[in-house]
Parts: structure tokens; C-alpha cells; sequence
């Protein structure tokens, strides 16, 4: 069984975008959980002397637990980059998550 959910959000100026994805996946006696997050912001930058571009992020998690029979693993992206259009300077803001969850069924005794 897969079940899938997908949204795509965009502001009303066109410059904040949300795209989220939730898959859930119940197969071979273990479910997995997999949520894909991706946010962007475009801001136009007035003085192109001082942009303060934030700095650079990435986190990782990765955990097991035998006991429960489970595993996590997580990972988020931070970043900037500068574009121009139409000779219009824009500093344009993005985070990327992945989360997966690993669960096994308990099995059935006979």
C-alpha cells in the first residue's frame, strides 16, 4: 500500500514557494515514512553593496534503535545564492528537508 500527499503553496507576490511531499509506504512487514520539505524566498536587493547572504547550514541525524526495530534519518539544507534579472539584483533564500522513518511490523505469532 502507498499513500502519497503533495502540496504546492506560492504567495500571492510570487515570492515565497512551498513545496511539501509526504510518501507512506507499508511493504515486506515494514512501513516507511518518507517527507520531502522545500521552502524559497526571493528577496530584491535595494544596495547592491551590502548583502548579507546568510551563511551556509547543513544537519544530518541518523538513528537506529534495534530494540524497537526503527531507524530515523534526517538531513536539512540551508543556502542562499544572488540572481539578476532584468538588471534587478535578488538574493533568493531556499531550505531543503528530508526526513525517513523505518518501522517494522511486529510480526504474527501462528
Amino acid at each position: 500500500m502507498r499513500d502519497l500527499l503533495f502540496k504546492n503553496l506560492t504567495s500571492n507576490d510570487r515570492r515565497r514557494k512551498i513545496i511539501a511531499s509526504s510518501e507512506i509506504i507499508d511493504k515486506h512487514g515494514v512501513c516507511s515514512t518518507i517527507r520531502r520539505h522545500f521552502i524559497c524566498m526571493v528577496k530584491e536587493v535595494k544596495d547592491g553593496q551590502n548583502i548579507e547572504k546568510p551563511a551556509p547550514y547543513l544537519y544530518v541525524l541518523k538513528s537506529h534503535n534495534t530494540k524497537e526495530q526503527r531507524e530515523k534519518f534526517f538531513c536539512k539544507i540551508k543556502g542562499s545564492l544572488c540572481a539578476v534579472h532584468k538588471g534587478r539584483l535578488f538574493l533568493v533564500i531556499f531550505m531543503h528537508s528530508l526526513k525517513i522513518d523505518l518501522v517494522a511490523k511486529p510480526q504474527q505469532v501462528h
